[in-house]
């Protein structure tokens, strides 16, 4: 049963396979990880990744952190993650969401949540929980679209003209967090590949307009790593 507090997402709650297909094109060169290194390294520690879905960041985490927890409100997706790391020694997948947090207090040493649950204003029942669980020296990751620039960026500003990113930085900055601007790219291996995951990121209309004028299969991408010593 999905938990009341659990907030959908209507990605990869409904095309989990599809997600799938999107988490590979993300960031080849793996600019965010080689940020997040700069800041606090996975080396031994505590990691905890919050709306971990189908678990598809835990094996990489695994590979170096003493400890991976990932936490996920659908069921199904924890179920993919739970079959994702089986074997894999030191890391669980736990039922939960970031209001309610399945850790203790003070053990968490590197949390991360990318593209899930904290986008700014209405997550401070996630953040509380965050000042719960970590530790001392602990730096809290949150990934997020940067809706100011580059092609993605474009089309998400469209696809949610509401969206005020002046608003969402000062509701970080007033949080402590720190934000470095990144741009890495989508990367895929086939066009089928990229209208599927086109479609599942924007609204009918604007994804077949963007299908039908992006040519190729690779888009340039903004983000936020918003970060957060504890």
């Amino acid at each position: 049963m999905i938990p009341e507090a659990a907030i959908p997402s209507p990605n990869i709650w409904r095309n989990p396979g599809v997600y799938e297909l999107e988490n590979r094109a993300v960031d080849p060169e793996r600019v965010i990880e080689t940020a997040m290194e700069r800041i606090r390294t996975v080396d031994g520690a505590h990691v905890l990744d919050i709306g971990c879905g189908t678990g598809f960041h835990l094996p990489r985490f695994a590979e170096r952190a003493r400890r991976v927890t990932g936490v996920e409100p659908h069921p199904r997706l924890a179920e993919a993650a739970r079959r994702r790391v089986r074997g894999l020694p030191g890391v669980e997948v736990l039922d939960g969401v970031a209001q309610r947090l399945p850790v203790p207090d003070a053990v968490v040493e590197v949390a991360h949540a990318r593209w899930a649950y904290f986008f700014g204003p209405g997550c401070e029942p996630g953040l509380a929980e965050l000042d719960r669980v970590m530790r001392r020296g602990g730096v809290a990751f949150v990934i997020d679209n940067d809706a100011t620039r580059s092609t993605f960026g474009g089309w998400f500003r469209r696809s949610l003209p509401s969206y005020d990113p002046a608003a969402v930085e000062r509701f970080w900055v007033s949080r402590g967090f720190t934000r470095e601007a990144l741009t890495m790219r989508w990367d895929f291996t086939d066009r089928r590949a990229f209208e599927a995951v086109v479609r599942i990121e924007f609204p009918s209309a604007l994804a077949e307009e963007i299908i039908a004028s992006h040519p190729g299969l690779t888009v340039d991408y903004a983000v936020n790593l918003w970060w957060r010593r504890y």
